[in-house]
């Protein structure tokens, strides 16, 4: 049977990363490379070399998605959207890493092609996940993190423990500590990437935020201009009507400019925090007593920037739809004026044109006495003719009667050519 051209990658669309099978201990980096269309494909390239350089298979030009076991450490890059995300494992040693121990992976890569990584970096994290132990002590955990953003909860449903500040250490990157218990490779490895998308997606949530400060001062500036253009449009006479539309459509102009420039960013940011919520619904966390959840953390730090970023874009729409109604208002009263001025002309040409015709009336009955003239002439010159081969006695006596006949002849002939011309439908 003949198949449709996306059956495969619309199939294989529900199998696009997988999570990555991993046994604690383990210590993990993440690295978020925000990165445009040249810097996605320079990813690509930058991969290609590190895998050319350990001897490893390339993927295909399509790939967006590819894992590497090196040996040493093992890879697991992704090509998005907006960003590229590399993440690093090797095994770790039981127990507690130190402070500066988190960053295991990284440590284990070229560090020459690791500071050349395409894009800019918008996030690093250093996740390391040990097994289960009797690790309580709240001092050797405020000794790894900062303890007024401490955050400390049991994710899927008891199984693990999760310790982490959201704070970027002096390496440059945050950590996170997963304490592990029953769980299978599997779901360690679901867990470990939801946390991470966790991280990554709410940075990328925050980058609506800036914009959405910038605009906020633009957006009042229009606002009041928009305000005065209404009241001096309420006020305004006839010629003044055309310079405040010519404001109003720069107004718009610039409204719609900034709208299309920032509503995608601000479009972007809306998936993202929802992402977020799912991510952390999905790990099914329980609160610590005395440490606050993920959920309870991003719900106090995030919430303000959200709605920042909902506040402004929705600022955005309503200025642009109350700028449309002004502009149409304006431009109705615009047409209705000039309806009025075409009214009063057309007015003023009935006008001329009546006068006209009342002149060519005029001038109609001096042609007909004019032509009635020059005809009694040419009969006259006839009726002498005639009383000279004897024909008539008094030329004159035919003159003056054919006159009305001649005049009477000529008025119909003027009247009908008349109405003809004025009176017929074209």
């Amino acid at each position: 049977m003949k198949e449709h051209a996306l059956r495969q990658s619309l199939h294989n669309e529900v199998h696009a990363r997988p999570p990555e099978p991993m046994t604690a201990p383990l210590a993990i980096s993440h690295v978020v490379m925000l990165a445009d269309a040249a810097a996605r494909q320079a990813s690509r390239e930058h991969l290609l070399q590190l895998l050319r350089d350990h001897h490893l298979p390339v993927p295909d030009a399509h790939a967006n998605h590819l894992r590497v076991d090196a040996g040493a450490w093992r890879l697991r890059w992704e090509l998005h959207t907006e960003f590229v995300t590399w993440t690093f494992m090797v095994d770790a040693t039981p127990g507690l890493p130190k402070s500066d121990g988190y960053g295991l992976a990284l440590n284990s890569l070229p560090q020459q092609w690791l500071k050349a990584l395409p894009g800019e970096c918008l996030a690093r994290i250093n996740l390391w996940a040990k097994l289960t132990d009797n690790l309580q002590d709240r001092d050797e955990l405020h000794q790894q993190f900062r303890e007024d953003s401490l955050v400390a909860c049991q994710l899927a449903e008891g199984a693990a423990t999760l310790h982490t500040d959201f704070q970027i250490g002096p390496d440059g990157c945050s950590r996170m500590l997963l304490r592990v218990g029953s769980l299978s490779r599997r779901r360690l490895g679901r867990l470990v990437q939801r946390l991470l998308e966790i991280e990554t997606y709410r940075m990328m949530a925050l980058m609506g935020l800036p914009m959405a400060r910038g605009a906020a001062s633009d957006l009042a500036a229009a606002e009041h201009e928009l305000a005065d253009l209404a009241q001096a449009i309420r006020t305004a006479q006839h010629h003044e009507e055309a310079a405040l539309l010519d404001r109003l459509t720069r107004l718009a102009g610039q409204v719609e400019s900034d709208y299309a420039e920032q509503h995608s960013r601000f479009s972007a940011s809306r998936a993202y925090f929802e992402l977020v919520d799912r991510r952390i619904v999905d790990i099914r966390e329980s609160r610590i007593p005395g440490f606050q959840s993920i959920g309870e953390f991003m719900d106090r730090r995030l919430t303000p920037a959200r709605s920042t970023c909902e506040w402004v874009a929705k600022r955005q729409t309503a200025l642009s739809e109350r700028v449309s109604r002004m502009s149409s208002l304006l431009r109705t009263r615009v047409d209705f004026q000039q309806e009025e001025s075409n009214q009063a002309l057309l007015t003023a040409m009935n006008r001329r044109q009546g006068m006209q015709l009342k002149l060519q009336t005029t001038v109609e009955g001096l042609s007909v006495a004019a032509i009635t003239y020059y005809i009694t002439g040419l009969v006259h010159y006839m009726a002498e003719g005639l009383q000279a081969k004897g024909w008539i006695q008094d030329p004159t006596l035919v003159t003056a009667l054919a006159v009305p006949i001649i005049a009477l002849v000529v008025w119909w002939f003027t009247r009908r050519l008349h109405n003809k011309v004025f009176l017929s439908p074209t």
